[in-house]
């Protein structure tokens, strides 16, 4: 390890906890939201949809912003927009200006996410297991931290506002880390780029953004209505958060230990179909018996999310050697499947507005998981280089443009 590399661990885990407390803080600060804003479940489930959602979309723009402004940039100014984002909720006193801070949130966190897996590949040539794995780990502690922290600020200030405004200090000062920490870079040649639709046409990057979306939505699913369906079950705001820091708390633990164990070897598959077992015990307990054991299912269910998350961000910078092409295709892998992990949350909230139960979305997620099961059979090492049909000798630093 360099002498630079402690400090470069550092910045990788403020990163990566900025950019999940806005959305867990919301599920247990539900009913006051609600009551105070006129928000209605389908308007609650908006506040982890629409940021979901500009999570993929930006991610899809993220390669062509880094070529513009460089991934140094790029990343400082994201995490402003994600400080002002949440600033704006110390004065929300309606639905439109939560709805307009989750927009900011999103915004934010997409051009962060898609720009700083070619931060990692370029710092950590050798050791990019380890960081993703902490980059991903202290992602999903992030949203422990704001399932756990939000209903005892709320509690102790009697403000829901200042329980998910405050986030705004810490975006703000990691935003001054990683100005001050990153190395300059250099700008890549125009030349040396390939286009959005090039990427898009190889069906390598769809399985991607399949298995990816699949896994996310029952992330998002599982921010936005496990602490409501507790709820519904009785617990209080303080209880359920708590269920939805112990799922989190799953998904940083694995999210860190399951690459560290993959990185025994280059094919991830063996990993990921135990991440997905866990994933479909939790789900199908969730359908079955719920009560039965809820902080055991809820680490469980989050250690299968934290550890696919951790490794389909492998697999994605496995695929090519060059750092930015490599941080091309995770963004790409984000941008497709961050949308289609915006729209379960929404089924979920329909599911319950006409059944009055979780349990159908729940079972919907299980099936999901299977799905994935099969699509991760074709994700071989052998398969990296015939799959994309890897362009041309190119300077290090390309990135796709849009």
């Amino acid at each position: 390890m360099t002498n630079r590399q402690p400090l470069m661990l550092a910045v990788v885990a403020l990163v990566g906890l900025a950019l999940r407390p806005f959305l867990t803080g919301v599920g247990p600060l539900a009913a006051p939201i609600s009551a105070e804003t006129g928000l209605t479940m389908q308007g609650l489930s908006a506040l982890t949809l629409l940021p979901i959602l500009l999570m993929g979309a930006g991610a899809f723009l993220g390669p062509a912003i880094q070529a513009r402004l460089g991934a140094k940039r790029a990343a400082v100014l994201a995490l402003l927009v994600l400080g002002l984002g949440s600033g704006l909720r110390l004065g929300a006193h309606s639905a439109l200006d939560m709805l307009g801070s989750a927009v900011l949130l999103g915004a934010g966190a997409a051009v962060v996410q898609a720009v700083f897996p070619t931060i990692i590949k370029r710092e950590f040539p050798r050791g990019i297991n380890l960081a993703m794995g902490l980059y991903a780990a202290m992602m999903m502690g992030g949203g422990a931290f704001g399932a756990q922290a939000a209903p005892l600020i709320a509690a102790w200030s009697g403000s829901w506002r200042l329980a998910l405004g405050w986030l705004a200090l810490p975006a703000a000062l990691t935003a001054l880390l990683v100005a001050l920490a990153l190395p300059p870079e250099a700008r890549a040649p125009q030349g040396s780029r390939q286009g959005l639709w090039h990427w898009l046409r190889l069906p390598r990057v769809w399985l991607l953004m399949a298995c990816f979306g699949l896994i996310n939505g029952g992330y998002s699913s599982s921010v936005a209505w496990l602490a409501p369906a507790f709820q519904d079950l009785g617990w209080s705001a303080g209880a359920s958060g708590g269920l939805l820091a112990v799922l989190a708390v799953g998904q940083a633990v694995s999210a860190l230990a399951t690459p560290v164990l993959a990185s025994r070897g280059s094919d991830r598959r063996p990993w990921l179909g135990i991440c997905l077992a866990m994933q479909a015990l939790g789900f199908a307990m969730l359908v079955l018996h719920p009560e039965a054991a809820p902080y055991p299912i809820a680490f469980l269910l989050g250690a299968g999310l934290g550890g696919c998350f951790s490794l389909m961000m492998i697999v994605a910078l496995d695929h090519l050697p060059d750092p930015a092409q490599a941080g091309a295709l995770a963004a790409l892998m984000q941008g497709g499947g961050f949308l289609l992990a915006a729209i379960p949350p929404w089924i979920l909230a329909l599911l319950h507005d006409l059944t009055g139960s979780f349990t159908l979305g729940w079972a919907l997620h299980l099936a999901a998981v299977l799905a994935v099961c099969a699509l991760a059979l074709r994700l071989s090492p052998a398969s990296y280089r015939g799959a994309l049909h890897r362009p041309g000798p190119q300077r290090s630093g390309g990135a796709p443009a849009e």
